[in-house]
């Protein structure tokens, strides 16, 4: 079936619009765009481009999806705006192209909820969650699984880990570990997120090597250094929880 367009919408010349897609009443869809089969685009919605935004997709009213990135002396260069599928951005939601000729690029089934923001050349994973105002910086990754509560942000240049939980009001200058909750200005591990891997369909045994590697690398003695020594690696989650972590030390 062909596209569905309101008569009051705006669809530029050079826009590629898939089988199914729906254009609400008011809403733009700018030069350079790829709406992908069954992607819906409710009133108001705004998608500028270089983006091609997957199949099904939706984009709720007021939202605001591959506009020009927050940078001073920026070079676009085609800098673009890559989502996957099945992806909800909910209202007043922003998104924004790369910059210096790199992109912004996101995965599948993520939710964007309320005015949340991903800032220029931001790479978001798949199955992840930004709760109502919810900030990411630019040039930030955020793996798979991650969820963050609201009005919680990310400064520039860090990395959240799979399955992170990221409290809400929660403000990350440091990288986020893979599996953990993090809360606070500045955010700190607390706990591991025990309900979000069970929810994701983590074995229970791998649970069980994940809390026994979190008492002895965030609450037992000694540097960690000396705590990754001693933990045992077979399990494979562990083993990513570690990798993640030896990454960040090497890095700072």
């Amino acid at each position: 079936m062909s596209a569905q367009v309101h008569a009051t919408a705006v669809v530029a010349e050079g826009a590629r619009l898939g089988r199914d897609v729906t254009v609400g009443a008011f809403a733009i869809v700018g030069p350079d765009v790829e709406l992908g089969d069954g992607t819906v685009l409710h009133p108001h919605a705004i998608v500028e481009g270089p983006t091609v935004l997957g199949a099904g997709n939706v984009v709720h009213s007021f939202a605001v999806v591959g506009g020009a990135p927050q940078q001073k002396n920026r070079d676009d260069r085609r800098a673009t705006l890559r989502i996957g599928d099945r992806n909800v951005i909910r209202e007043h939601a922003t998104l924004h192209r790369g910059t210096e000729g790199g992109g912004t690029r996101i995965g599948d089934d993520n939710l964007f909820m309320v005015a949340s923001h991903v800032a220029h050349d931001t790479l978001v994973g798949s199955h992840v969650t930004l709760a109502n105002g919810t900030q990411l910086a630019g040039h930030t990754v955020v793996e798979d699984h991650a969820t963050f509560g609201g009005l919680s942000g990310v400064a520039q240049f860090v990395r959240v880990g799979e399955s992170a939980f990221v409290a809400a009001g929660a403000m990350c200058e440091r990288e986020v570990p893979p599996f953990v909750i993090v809360q606070g200005d500045r955010a700190k591990v607390r706990a591991l997120n025990v309900v979000g891997l069970r929810r994701r369909g983590v074995p229970e045994p791998s649970i069980e090597a994940l809390l026994a590697a979190f008492r002895v690398l965030f609450l037992g003695s000694g540097t960690r250094a000396e705590a990754m020594v001693r933990v045992e690696r077979a399990d494979p989650y562990v083993a990513r929880l570690l990798e993640a972590l030896e990454r960040s030390r090497t890095t700072r």
